[in-house]
């Protein structure tokens, strides 16, 4: 079943991994808060994400289930991320889902988009073109919302933590002259000095394929460093604050959706001399 964005999916996620190491332990709640001297319903406001685990009470959990070594580490430092206020906090009043909080975990993102180029690769003039095209007409909201789009490129520079990202894009996207001639020439560029990057792979599904699974619309599969404790989650951009699909069946068909547009793509090497056949060709009057 799908799930809707909300600000605590990061919690919830902690909250269900809780929730199966007390089963594995073959505890009942009610035995955790009685060994632990809770409050008999605290142990269900933790599972169920409607409070907070500190990180002195998951340690005390975790030593109840006898969760040690990497495993252990890796839930700590994951409350510990739950925590803490990322940029987008900055940005709250446009960024009003979780999607953000999530990709900033993500230690891989692979993305297909069908009609546009993928907002973290976007230019700002690109980006602002997107802006005014939507119903957002105050110039100050619109100058905001590009902020943000910029702020959160900043996933792609860091010195540490950057993902690996794949994208594939539609020709079609690539074709379409948002904001004019010299806005795609810039975005263009922006795209060919990307994919030399080593941690970023980009790939053209060509008009001439025809019809193709990704005609479907955008989406995105977040991978994150802990696999055996935190399962891929797919992002789909559907209004108002997209949907995200977490469960095992869901997560394979979009990765063979995935697997079967990059082989339909062309090499990251033809994407390149695509993109620059692409800006040379452009005339001043797109």
């Amino acid at each position: 079943m799908a799930k809707h964005a909300n600000p605590t999916i990061r919690q919830r996620r902690l909250a269900g991994e809780l929730a199966r190491l007390r089963e594995a332990a073959g505890l009942t709640r009610e035995q955790v808060a009685h060994h632990l001297d809770w409050h008999a319903t605290k142990t269900w406001r933790i599972e169920n994400a409607r409070s907070g685990v500190t990180t002195g009470d998951l340690r005390d959990l975790l030593d109840l289930y006898q969760v040690s070594g990497p495993r252990r580490d890796s839930l700590i430092a994951f409350a510990r991320r739950a925590r803490e206020k990322g940029w987008w906090t900055e940005y709250s009043d446009i960024f009003t889902g979780s999607y953000n909080d999530l990709e900033a975990q993500a230690c891989a993102i692979r993305t297909f988009e069908p009609l546009l180029i993928p907002g973290l690769l976007q230019t700002e003039a690109y980006a602002r073109a997107i802006v005014r095209s939507g119903p957002v007409i105050d110039p100050a909201e619109v100058k905001r919302r590009v902020q943000a789009r910029m702020a959160r490129q900043q996933l792609l520079t860091a010195e540490e933590g950057r993902p690996r990202l794949w994208a594939v894009i539609d020709e079609a996207a690539l074709r379409r002259p948002v904001g004019g001639a010299e806005t795609m020439r810039e975005q263009l560029q922006r795209l060919i000095d990307l994919v030399d990057q080593p941690h970023i792979t980009l790939q053209i599904v060509k008009n001439s394929v025809g019809a193709h699974p990704g005609l479907t619309g955008p989406f995105v599969v977040l991978d994150f460093p802990e696999p055996d404790l935190f399962a891929p989650v797919v992002y789909l951009e559907l209004a108002p604050d997209g949907l995200y699909l977490e469960e095992t069946e869901a997560i394979m068909r979009y990765t063979l959706i995935f697997d079967h547009l990059r082989a339909i793509a062309v090499s990251p090497v033809e994407s390149s001399k695509m993109l620059n056949e692409i800006k040379e060709g452009l005339s001043d009057d797109e």
